[in-house]
């Protein structure tokens, strides 16, 4: 049986890895089995993390949303249970961008919330 090695492909995975971990530091950028698990670590929360920024972003808008509303004399949920019950169909990235961008849009939406819940 003919003996087989990795050399190549070892040294071009090792390559690649070393060049993903570039920055790191100390051993995280410059000692093998280090870098394997700095690397992992990090596939790890990176994958965490795109999850996690979604729910962060809904909770800056909601923020955003509610700060606007209590200013109209309206709290966040009243006024979500409103465009609800008047069928007003916007997420909350879209209230949120009204809420900053266009104040009068805003108004009319918080007028419609607080008729529809009457």
């Amino acid at each position: 049986m003919v003996r087989v090695t990795y050399g190549a492909p070892r040294a071009k995975k090792k390559q690649r890895l070393f060049k993903q971990a570039r920055g790191y530091r100390g051993g995280r950028s410059k000692l093998w089995r280090t870098v394997q698990e700095a690397l992992m670590r990090s596939w790890a929360y990176s994958y965490r993390d795109r999850r996690q920024k979604k729910r962060q972003f809904r909770r800056l808008w909601i923020l955003r949303i509610n700060a606007a509303a209590r200013m109209r004399g309206i709290t966040y949920s009243q006024f979500i249970d409103g465009l609800n019950k008047a069928d007003i169909k916007l997420n909350r990235k879209q209230l949120s961008e009204l809420a900053i961008h266009d104040p009068a849009a805003f108004d009319a939406l918080v007028e419609e919330a607080k008729s529809a819940r009457v």
